[in-house]
């Protein structure tokens, strides 16, 4: 059994029409969203949660009467950032004092933070974390009438919350978690720390969202978890091999995609489960975070390179044209030139189709914020150059090799730049552009890529009579 509690969500009563005004006119909330996948769809609860209280979004900070901030703490950018805004919002708070302004998530769940908020910005008015969303509607009714700044962070969930609402974006992609929290403590992470160890929900409870999902007309579903090969080592009646073959058989389903995964415990079951479910799509996202062993020890991750190497082996003789993109980090303390020269031969031998390449930002309280770092911030920067520029020659190689190709994309809209040209998604998770009408949103299209770039492909439509010839 999970080891936690498991209760459905109901909006009590007096909060369920406070986010309306006195003469009818709905409340309007603005929020802010920074970080991974997790925060992404930690904010979509948020925005379903005032929705279900009467709020309506709005873009504009002026017009609100909510703001709330979703912060990231697992680089020091991210939270230098938010606490930015907020600093720039304080002309906009004294001019109206009714406004509502909140910071929440992983940065939130930081000591150092809250007492930053309460020592430096009094303005803000509300702080909460991670494992208390559901706590909203209350929290913004009490920062409403107190006279200092309500602060109500947990330690860990007491209780896994099911059937929260939700306000997704779109309804071609969905995010659903099927795990909280991390027990891994890399070094330099402060995951553990914010959002806990890891708590899977109950496969049937992810197997039933995915089917309303599905019968929305939600096209791509992504299963969420800081460590998806973890999932259901908590429960002991499940895994996350057997949890994608149970999604793979609900009628209807389209594409699945899963994130995030460490190289540990990807299981051979699991790589068979990918190969054999026909909706999984043939994308694994696999962090390695240095291609040196000593470093990978410091680090505390539990593979080698070695084993990485056997582990991407493996994986690409079981899923033919698989894409395998990554995460790495240069400059952690005590790196040598020797050692991040590693890293970079990594990523020419691995040749992946993509890497988020970060430099190592210590993060207060983690181990490796203690380490010794000889390194000064130019150094690493040149670093991530270099290994960016080799990244990027790999990318534009394996992109070119596609020239000719024609593919299956779903189309997920318009362009950013231009009405015209539609943006989609391979299986492989590769992006490309071409022209089309907007009316296609959603929808499957074949399209032939004709000019293959270093980070995404562009190409044209290709019609039935040429794909029948």
């Amino acid at each position: 059994m999970s080891n936690l509690d498991r209760t459905s969500y109901e909006m009590p009563d007096e909060y369920r029409y406070t986010g309306f005004n006195t003469d009818g006119t709905p409340k309007k909330y603005y929020l802010r969203t920074y970080g991974c996948q997790m925060n992404e769809h930690d904010t979509e609860v948020m925005a379903g949660l005032l929705q279900g209280m009467g709020y309506v979004p709005t873009d504009s900070q002026e017009e609100s009467d909510v703001i709330l901030f979703n912060t990231c703490a697992v680089r020091e950018n991210a939270e230098d950032k938010v606490f930015g805004e907020i600093g720039r919002l304080r002309p906009l708070k004294q001019r109206n004092p009714e406004l509502v302004l909140g910071l929440c998530g992983c940065m939130a769940q930081e000591q150092g933070v809250q007492k930053m908020v309460l020592e430096k910005f009094p303005w803000v008015d509300v702080v909460f974390g991670t494992h208390n969303i559901d706590r909203l509607p209350a929290l913004l009714a009490e920062a409403r009438t107190s006279q200092a700044t309500v602060m109500e962070v947990w330690d860990k969930a007491a209780e896994t919350v099911e059937d929260m609402p939700k306000a997704r974006k779109d309804n071609v992609r969905a995010w659903v978690n099927i795990q909280y929290g991390c027990n891994k403590f890399c070094t330099y992470c402060i995951v553990p720390y914010t959002r806990g160890r890891e708590r899977s929900r109950q496969p049937e409870d992810i197997v039933q969202e995915v089917r309303q999902l599905v019968a929305d007309g939600f096209k791509e579903i992504t299963l969420l978890g800081q460590n998806v090969n973890d999932y259901g080592v908590d429960l002991g009646t499940s895994s996350f091999a057997k949890l994608l073959r149970e999604v793979n058989d609900i009628p209807g389903i389209d594409r699945i995609r899963f994130t995030t995964s460490n190289p540990w415990n990807f299981s051979d079951d699991l790589i068979a489960a990918i190969a054999e479910c026909e909706h999984v799509v043939e994308h694994v996202h696999l962090p390695v975070q240095s291609g040196n062993n000593e470093i990978l020890k410091r680090m505390n991750r539990s593979h080698t390179r070695e084993y990485y190497l056997q582990l991407v082996k493996k994986i690409r003789a079981a899923i033919p044209g698989v894409s395998l993109t990554t995460d790495i980090i240069v400059g952690f303390p005590g790196e040598t030139e020797e050692q991040f020269e590693d890293t970079v031969s990594l990523v020419r031998e691995v040749q992946f189709d993509n890497a988020f390449t970060f430099i190592y930002s210590p993060r207060e309280n983690t181990p490796a914020a203690r380490f010794e770092d000889t390194l000064t911030l130019d150094e690493k920067k040149q670093r991530l150059y270099r290994l960016n520029e080799a990244q990027a020659e790999v990318c534009l190689k394996r992109n070119q090799d596609l020239k000719g190709e024609v593919v299956d994309v779903l189309v997920e809209g318009a362009s950013k730049t231009n009405a015209q040209v539609l943006s989609g998604r391979t299986r492989t998770n590769r992006l490309i552009l071409f022209p089309g009408s907007i009316d296609l949103r959603g929808q499957h299209v074949q399209v032939e890529i004709t000019h293959p770039q270093t980070f995404l492909l562009k190409g044209r439509m290709v019609t039935r009579e040429e794909e029948v010839s």
